[in-house]
């Protein structure tokens, strides 16, 4: 099978065109949204990261900046930064050199100043954007495709039609040869021995093991319930009662394929197949996470509704129930809810979301893209100093 995707310079595959303008720390965040605005077909993110980073904060917030920028999606990135901070451009460039990503850099302090820098980096977004002109789409094999899976504002229903039917859609995607991720480790406590059991490994199976283990104890070691978080207040007014009851339900999505790897938040996976990302289950942070991770596009179940979306990928919404679908027709693609209406099987729904997922890969816009949607949050693992 096949679909219609950008082949980048260096082996890439990308489902989007986009110039992305970062900035590397907050305090170049206003400026880099100037460049931005002033220069049409640029994306741009902010963020409240970049200085006060040590250790393995620092080594996550580099992985996560550097697999952003360099996604597929992206053609080319322009790294804004002040000067005096700890995550330079120059440091997330040396990341992109190592993946061959295009990028230019550009510092407020050595350009002397906010409408100096403007300049520049209109000069220099406008060179990365008549070099993404160029890019045509060509027929790539779904094989190419790394698809991140994620459910929010879940309810009672997210279990039994969008998330099954999003695993059937994985599975398929899984026998073309593609790469579904799998996430959110929080709300794998309770089914881990499901998961386990599928691993392709004792090594994955131990990893299985381990992340929710550590992620159980770092819960507990704040001496609160988790209650209140997982499941959130929106999962419980939709009728879910506890985090057991929300996983079993959750980890549907990743479909019944084999496990083949697990890795840390914002890492791209060396393997194909069903993956597991260890992250957590914020909405943003995870589809954050996924994307730097390689995932070109994301497909989010959710059973009480959310409008979110992403700067640079794709973010097709699946709703678990027919009413959430009217009343948010204009955010969500997809409605599961038919299942339970007895219109449709979780089998027919999840061909759907598989096809939505390659007319997606090809071009077609997203409600999410078409209404605006850019959320963007990196996880913090470790306090800023």
């Amino acid at each position: 099978m096949k679909f219609w995707g950008y082949h980048r310079s260096n082996g890439g595959i990308g489902v989007r065109n986009h110039v992305l303008v970062f900035p590397t720390v907050i305090c170049a965040s206003t400026v880099a949204q100037m460049i931005s605005k002033e220069m049409p077909g640029t994306v741009c993110v902010t963020h409240p990261h970049g200085c006060g980073h040590l250790g393995k904060e620092k080594e996550h917030m580099v992985r996560a900046m550097a697999g952003f920028c360099s996604n597929p999606n992206v053609a080319g990135v322009l790294l804004v930064g002040l000067g005096c901070e700890l995550l330079t451009p120059e440091l997330i460039a040396e990341e992109l050199a190592k993946v061959s990503q295009r990028f230019e850099i550009i510092s407020i302090q050595a350009e002397g100043g906010t409408t100096n820098t403007i300049g520049k980096g209109k000069e220099l977004a406008g060179k990365l954007l008549e070099e993404a002109a160029s890019a045509k789409r060509g027929l790539v094999d779904v094989s190419e495709l790394v698809v991140g899976t994620h459910c929010g504002g879940s309810d009672t229903l997210s279990g039994l039609t969008a998330n099954p039917a999003l695993g059937v859609a994985c599975d398929l995607l899984v026998a073309e040869g593609g790469t579904a991720m799998l996430s959110e480790t929080v709300e794998m406590l309770g089914a881990e021995h499901v998961l386990a059991r599928r691993a392709v490994s004792d090594e994955v199976r131990n990893r299985i093991w381990e992340i929710t283990s550590i992620t159980e104890t770092d819960v507990k070691s704040m001496g609160v319930d988790i209650r209140g978080a997982e499941p959130s207040p929106g999962n419980i007014e939709g009728g879910l009662t506890t985090i057991e009851e929300k996983s079993l339900g959750a980890i549907r999505k990743g479909g019944t394929s084999t496990i083949m790897q697990v890795v840390k938040y914002a890492e791209k996976p060396s393997q194909k197949g069903l993956v597991i990302m260890d992250g957590p289950a914020h909405d943003v942070i995870a589809d954050t996470g996924m994307i730097a991770a390689g995932a070109q596009v994301i497909v989010f179940t959710t059973g009480r509704g959310t409008p979110i979306g992403s700067p640079i990928a794709p973010v097709i919404k699946v709703s678990s129930n027919s009413t959430v679908y009217h009343r948010m027709k204009e955010n969500i693609d997809i409605n599961a809810g038919v299942i339970l209406d007895g219109r449709e099987s979780i089998q027919s729904v999840g061909q759907q979301i598989f096809r939505e997922t390659i007319d997606v890969a090809s071009g077609k816009l997203t409600k999410a893209e078409i209404l605006g949607h850019n959320e963007f949050a990196i996880h913090s693992i470790a306090p800023t100093i």
